[in-house]
């Protein structure tokens, strides 16, 4: 059973869906734990460096929220989901390896990604 979109969530994919360049990001988080407001601050910073303008972070918390978890398959907290620009991707932690979260949202390429070559 597929889980239905809420309707301003998908009034903002379609929209982005317009603007090649424009992510949508929800992070998942388990309150306000040390590890939760790191995740939030690294990725804000991610953001504001590469993204600035180009993007809608939703932060949702799954223990105040939790049927906004549901098909989503959250297994841990926190997680970043990349919705758009597919593909889509998923992130686990608390986001301090920027190069891994660089990787992850496509904005850097790895050497074998530069010259053709699938990972």
């Amino acid at each position: 059973m597929e889980a239905k979109l809420p309707d301003a969530l998908t009034a903002r994919l379609q929209r982005a869906a317009q603007e090649p360049e424009r992510y949508i990001l929800r992070l998942y988080v388990t309150g306000l734990t040390p590890r939760s407001a790191r995740a939030i601050k690294n990725l804000q910073t991610i953001c504001d460096e590469y993204l600035a303008g180009r993007y809608d972070l939703e932060v949702i918390d799954i223990y105040q929220q939790p049927v906004l978890t549901r098909g989503e398959q959250i297994i841990a907290a926190p997680t970043l989901i990349k919705k758009l620009p597919l593909p889509m991707r998923r992130i686990i932690g608390d986001l301090s390896n920027r190069e891994r979260v660089l990787l992850g949202l496509d904005l850097i390429v790895t050497p074998d990604q530069a010259h053709g070559k699938q990972t």
